[in-house]
């Protein structure tokens, strides 16, 4: 027996879970955006100096998500998949960071952290579902059932 609801059914759920759908892509943007021009921001205000206090490959990775941040942005914008794959690394990579940068030199303040951890439950909760939308939108069809819930 299928889990797919009748065609009926299917036919009336389905503007709501492309909305939905629809909904996730832009949070994943604007995060990314938020990460952006937060980084992007401490370079102008700092300058070179920026994360001066810190060690320097930690200095090395915030200052290359601002290029990291606005190319997962764009390739989400596209619908590239590496997107989805850049993102869910990205964010991953940088909790693990500032969590033991929090609980050891000190410096990350915790309201940040909590932020970041919640935005990357997000990324990597909602990550299927993006990479079903852009494997449909690649082959011009339809998202499988699966994505459209």
């Amino acid at each position: 027996m299928s889990s797919d609801p009748p065609p009926e059914a299917a036919g009336a759920a389905a503007p709501r879970a492309s909305f939905m759908v629809r909904v996730v892509w832009v949070l994943w943007i604007v995060g990314y955006l938020i990460g952006t021009s937060t980084h992007v921001a401490e370079l102008v205000a700092g300058g070179a100096q920026t994360y001066a206090g810190f060690p320097m490959g930690l200095r090395v990775f915030w200052m290359s998500l601002t290029v990291l941040d606005p190319l997962i942005v764009v390739l989400l914008l596209f619908r590239h998949r590496a997107g989805i794959i850049l993102g869910v690394a990205v964010i991953l990579i940088d909790i693990a960071v500032n969590w033991t940068v929090y609980a050891t030199i000190g410096g990350n303040p915790l309201f940040g952290v909590i932020n970041q951890t919640l935005f990357a439950i997000l990324i990597v909760t909602t990550a299927h579902l993006l990479w079903r939308w852009f494997t449909a939108s690649a082959r011009g069809g339809r998202a499988p059932a699966a994505a459209r819930r």
